[in-house]
């Protein structure tokens, strides 16, 4: 997948014509799927390139007194280049979103990104905007593009009676409901982080942990026990992890993101990880005794080897 990078008013120059599938795609879900799938099809059946526009970041920061590190993301840029990757991208267009970039009229919007980039079909979901959403929607497109290319509006997709979307998906993994959001996003949650010094507390106990300093500006799942695969170095290893406030030992370390890796004994400590959230177990809980805690793990990580177990049987 080539990825062409953009910051206003440089337009690349293309040599012949492409199917244009618009969208901001974080976390690349159900939705977004759908809408990158119609434009593959159009793609095939007109022996064209499939594109998609992106953005660098979120227009909000921009537009309000959001910071990069406020904005929490389903997706980094990283990731959401593997993610249309994986949904046979063949070219994505990675706008840096500017001022002067989103401040251009609508009707300037389309010939410089659209008609500029000769775009033959257009994409969409039916609530993509590209200006004010009451002068620049799927509705008023017809209208800017006269008749210069095809436009295909893609109507939302409903899960449980609910629109797949972004921020439903958001609320749910701050709610701790891994297994819905995964359902919702079509694949298996990830985040990324560093491995840092903890308490150190948890191999005394027979479950040593890596303590992960998640990446800014990505949305971290609500403290519960989960079961989870861990990335280090480029292999997966199998686990559970714990994010909470280590009510049982009340130490004042704030929230942690803790994994304890099955038949895992390195040091890793500053290394990049990444961490999928398969599966929620339970709540986080204060228990009367470290004991009770430890007999708590046992049967958190025979749970999580069953999990895994059950996946690979169904695979």
């Amino acid at each position: 997948m080539e990825i062409i990078r953009i910051h206003h008013p440089n337009i690349p120059q293309l040599k012949g014509p492409i199917v244009l599938v618009l969208g901001f795609f974080d976390g690349v879900h159900r939705g977004h799927q759908a809408v990158i799938q119609a434009g593959r099809r159009q793609a095939d059946r007109l022996g064209l390139p499939l594109a998609v526009m992106t953005f660098n970041q979120h227009p909000k920061i921009v537009y309000s007194r959001l910071t990069a590190a406020e904005m929490d993301y389903l997706s980094d840029l990283d990731r959401k280049m593997d993610l249309l990757e994986a949904n046979q991208v063949d070219m994505v267009f990675l706008v840096d979103f500017t001022y002067p970039f989103g401040s251009q009229s609508p009707q300037a919007f389309v010939e410089n990104y659209i008609v500029g980039l000769k775009a033959q079909v257009v994409v969409a979901g039916f609530d993509y905007t590209y200006g004010p959403k009451e002068e620049a929607n799927m509705s008023t497109l017809p209208q800017h593009a006269a008749g210069r290319f095809q436009i295909i509006e893609v109507p939302e997709l409903v899960l449980n009676q609910e629109k797949i979307g972004s921020t439903p998906i958001r609320e749910l993994l701050l709610e701790g409901k891994i297994d819905e959001a995964n359902l919702a996003l079509g694949y298996v949650y990830e985040t990324s982080g560093v491995v840092v010094h903890g308490e150190k507390r948890g191999r005394t106990i027979g479950f040593p942990t890596a303590n992960i300093r998640p990446q800014a500006g990505q949305v971290q799942p609500g403290p519960g026990i989960y079961v989870v695969e861990i990335q280090v170095n480029g292999i997966w290893h199998q686990g559970m992890a714990s994010i909470g406030y280590n009510v049982t030992f009340e130490t004042d370390t704030g929230l942690t993101c803790e994994v304890h890796i099955f038949n895992f004994n390195q040091l890793i400590y500053g290394e990049t990880v990444k961490v999928r959230w398969h599966h929620y177990l339970r709540g986080e809980v204060k228990f009367e005794s470290v004991q009770g805690l430890i007999q708590q793990l046992q049967a958190d990580q025979a749970a999580s080897q069953a999990y895994f177990q059950e996946i690979k049987k169904e695979g």
